[in-house]
């Protein structure tokens, strides 16, 4: 079986074994998989998304649910992502390079969209986590690339220093990217450091904060987008701004009744275009990731 017959199929560890042989013995061919992908317009129909969110690696953010590593074994996260890929409705995923690499040799990407993931480099727990900087994809590596987004990341800390050069490194990159004509997501939030950690603040004054901070950034806003939490009044959050708006889960907690509410009310506000979700789905409480993301799917394409 070849790597691009693969989508979803259950993963052998000979499927791995073969990502593993490519990287060491033909690393060319990693090229060569972006090269021959299959790809599909970024918005098409109900001009809705649904991507599936597997950055949170690259910074160091392996925990979900109390589990320490839970992200931390490659084959059961590709696994994990291959499934919720092979699912009708979910239009793509968000990733770092490696991810990125490992999901198209799979062949797992194929008529889906690809996200790429640009600054990994505020770690979690580090004194210098507010300093967001630029170490995954930049806008050249995503257009050599043939993926079809950018992501950034965008902590405002008023009391860091580290900010600062997270917003000019983060201008520069939206700027880059509307000159490439490339849409790129900005994840905005208000940060605090809260006993020695960064804490995102979730209320709607401070999204709505983020949201004008973020939407100024960089030459040209013609190719912006937003990844905004889902919080109370978000009427008057997403009234914000004329940019088009992706929802993000954030880490699972509470019922999944209760978060699927949430998102389908937001999903019907003016300018919402779908949900990116992560670890929510790719690691329930019930192991079913087919179950969650079919849920998940049918609130964006209902």
């Amino acid at each position: 079986m070849s790597e691009r017959e693969h989508r979803g199929a259950p993963l052998a560890p000979e499927d791995v074994d073969r990502i593993r042989r490519v990287r060491v013995e033909r690393p060319e061919e990693i090229a060569a998989a972006f090269a021959a992908r299959l790809r599909r317009p970024l918005i098409r129909g109900d001009r809705r998304l649904f991507i599936i969110a597997a950055d949170h690696p690259g910074r160091g953010a392996l925990e979900v649910g109390g589990n320490a590593m839970a992200m931390a074994d490659r084959h059961d996260l590709l696994q994990r992502l291959a499934t919720a890929l092979d699912r009708p409705g979910v239009d793509g995923v968000l990733g770092t390079p490696d991810i990125i690499e490992d999901l198209t040799l799979l062949g797992a990407l194929e008529g889906k969209i690809a996200v790429g993931s640009m600054n990994r480099g505020g770690l979690r727990g580090a004194s210098f986590e507010m300093d967001d900087r630029y170490t995954g994809y930049d806008v050249e590596t995503i257009q050599r690339s043939g993926l079809d987004f950018a992501k950034l990341l965008l902590r405002i800390n008023l009391a860091d220093p580290g900010t600062a050069s997270t917003l000019e490194q983060s201008a520069r990159a939206v700027s880059a990217a509307a000159r490439a004509g490339l849409p790129i997501m900005i994840e905005p939030f208000i940060s605090e450091w809260i006993d020695g950690r960064v804490r995102n603040v979730l209320t709607p004054d401070a999204v709505i904060t983020s949201i004008a901070i973020a939407s100024a950034l960089g030459s040209s806003s013609a190719y912006t987008w937003l990844k905004l939490p889902v919080v109370d009044d978000m009427e008057r959050v997403v009234a914000a701004t004329t940019l088009p708006t992706l929802l993000l889960g954030g880490d699972p907690e509470g019922k999944p009744e209760e978060t699927y509410a949430s998102w389908e009310k937001a999903l019907g506000l003016p300018g919402v275009h779908g949900l990116v979700v992560g670890r929510t789905l790719l690691y329930p409480a019930d192991d079913d990731v087919a179950s969650v993301v079919d849920a998940a799917a049918r609130l964006v394409h209902p």
